[in-house]
């Protein structure tokens, strides 16, 4: 049977043509990549800096231009996930990812340090969340935010397992050696699971229903409107989640107590997309999302308000983070909430391209504003501002009429 009857056949009856590992290799290589290409590299840059001279801001600042060029090659990356499914494209990500943290480790100079990441940025753009969440929309179907919910709980564990684990490495190896035996682990785990365990037939995407007014989607309003939801919400949460140790810090807490607190954090983010099928069932996309951010934004003004004691401190931030978990399913099912599966892909990665160039920008920006704004009292509730208005557009971002042409 070819690839083309096999998808129909699977969406005549209802049921889809899956590969049976693809589940759990995309937990596996989700866990690994984000732990090897993400997270090390804040475990390992004082090492870095020190050891070359570079400065951190150097270092930050080519990490930075990978997560730019992760959002620039993210629209391309959609389209051919789109036609050709995620075998090819998850695959070749992983090999430039090994690539990637090769060149870091011999990087002789800042320029090839340099170009490490933005290899890496292509990496990200080919292996991360965008190219598992097309796999699973169009694999599972109806059954998709089960396996998004699987492969994002799995993802939330990245953190957990190579943080340490980078940290004890480098106890004992040069940071140069520590990305060799990093780059080894992701290659034996990501090219095999990648190239072995995507194979099954590539099901056509669903039909688009009949044209109201011909708009088409990345032009209509609801679109437009998301797409800055996102964005001004995505800023928030990712400037929270790098400030918040300084926070605390300006709060009294040890570096032991805000590095718990934003553990826990991780934590809470687990347990939250437990939570998101549930609470998908009982309210509206629009609902939903106006909701979530809101909450996200009075998280935000809660460490601005609350003065401590840092136990209850360490509370919030848990709860802030079980909020993180339903957003991060909240953007990966966006597109399908509202038009289907259609070019799931290549809207996906032009939604949230302005998301992930806001999330790049905002480490850098929330260290720049905490001075002028008088400390991080002040910025949190200038973030907390950011979500609510983010959360007052959502309330205009539903579809009420069938679903235009692309």
């Amino acid at each position: 049977m070819t690839q083309t009857r096999a998808g129909a056949a699977a969406t005549s009856t209802g049921v889809r043509s899956r590969p049976r590992g693809a589940l759990p290799a995309l937990c596996a290589t989700q866990v690994t990549s984000w732990g090897v290409i993400y997270y090390a590299f804040p475990v390992l840059n004082s090492r870095i800096t020190a050891d070359t001279g570079w400065s951190p801001a150097a270092t930050t600042a080519a990490f930075s231009a990978a997560l730019l060029v992760s959002a620039a090659f993210g629209i391309p990356v959609g389209r051919i996930l789109d036609r050709r499914g995620p075998r090819a494209v998850m695959t070749t990500g992983s090999v430039l990812a090994t690539l990637a943290l090769l060149l870091l480790a011999a990087a002789p100079n800042l320029a090839c340090f340099t170009a490490g990441w933005l290899l890496a940025g292509v990496a990200m753009a080919t292996t991360f969340y965008p190219p598992a969440f097309a796999a699973l929309t169009r694999w599972w179907g109806p059954d998709r935010v089960r396996a998004l919910t699987v492969v994002t709980l799995a993802g939330g564990l990245a953190s957990t397992v190579f943080a340490p684990l980078t940290a004890a490495l480098a106890e004992h190896l040069s940071w140069r050696a520590t990305y060799l035996v990093l780059a080894m682990i992701l290659a034996a785990v990501t090219i095999p699971a990648h190239a072995l365990a995507l194979r099954a037939p590539w099901p056509p995407a669903e039909p688009v229903p009949a044209v109201t007014d011909g708009t088409p989607v990345v032009r209509s309003r609801p679109f437009l409107l998301l797409a800055a939801v996102f964005t001004l919400s995505g800023f928030a949460m990712y400037a929270v989640v790098i400030s918040l140790v300084p926070l605390l810090h300006e709060r009294g807490a040890s570096t032991t107590a805000a590095a718990w607190a934003l553990g826990l954090g991780g934590a809470g983010q687990t347990l939250g997309r437990t939570l998101y099928a549930s609470f998908a069932a009982r309210t509206s996309v629009t609902t939903r999302t106006a909701t979530l951010i809101t909450l996200g934004g009075a998280t935000t003004a809660g460490f601005a308000l609350v003065p401590g004691p840092v136990p209850l401190l360490v509370a919030l931030s848990v709860v802030a983070g079980v909020v993180r978990g339903n957003l991060t399913l909240l953007q990966a099912t966006a597109v399908t909430d509202r038009w289907g599966t259609t070019h799931y892909g290549r809207l996906s990665a032009i939604l949230t391209a302005p998301a992930s160039l806001a999330a790049a920008l905002a480490p850098w920006a929330g260290a720049v504003l905490s001075g002028p704004l008088g400390g991080y009292d002040a910025l949190f509730l200038a973030l907390a501002g950011s979500s609510l208005a983010a959360a007052a557009l959502a309330t205009a971002t539903g579809v009420r009429s069938p679903r235009p042409p692309l």
